[in-house]
């Protein structure tokens, strides 16, 4: 029904700025909230934010707090994370993810996932 595309991911040095895109396809429905997951290796993936489709209501993992801000462009189904002050620990497979209904934190809560793409932090 609906479909995830990443991209963006790269190789950056500690302090630097990117920006992820995540391109959506399908029905796409007004209460859907969409968010963003990292996982580096062998660590459980892990909530970054999300935001409301419809009202862009956000919601940030305190270790992304003032750093990472999540936005959206409803006309083109596209969502963003912008990543400022990049750290080495911020290293992990960044994956799109959406739900329909309210926030939720956890994997098995959302039934959307792209395929992910990797961020790179140099110290």
């Amino acid at each position: 029904q609906v479909q995830l595309v990443e991209s963006g991911g790269g190789l950056v040095q500690a302090g630097d700025s990117l920006r992820l895109s995540c391109a959506a396809s399908g029905r796409t429905f007004s209460d859907y909230f969409m968010a963003w997951f990292r996982q580096a290796p062998g660590k459980e993936r892990e909530f970054v934010g999300g935001i409301n489709w419809t009202y862009g209501m956000t919601r940030y993992a305190d270790s992304v707090k003032g750093r990472f801000t999540i936005s959206r462009d409803n006309a083109k189904n596209t969502l963003y994370l912008q990543m400022n002050s990049l750290k080495f620990e911020d290293t992990a497979v960044y994956y799109c993810a959406a739900r329909r209904g309210g926030i939720r934190t956890n994997n098995y809560e959302y039934q959307y996932w792209g395929q992910g793409t990797q961020v790179t932090v140099s110290s």
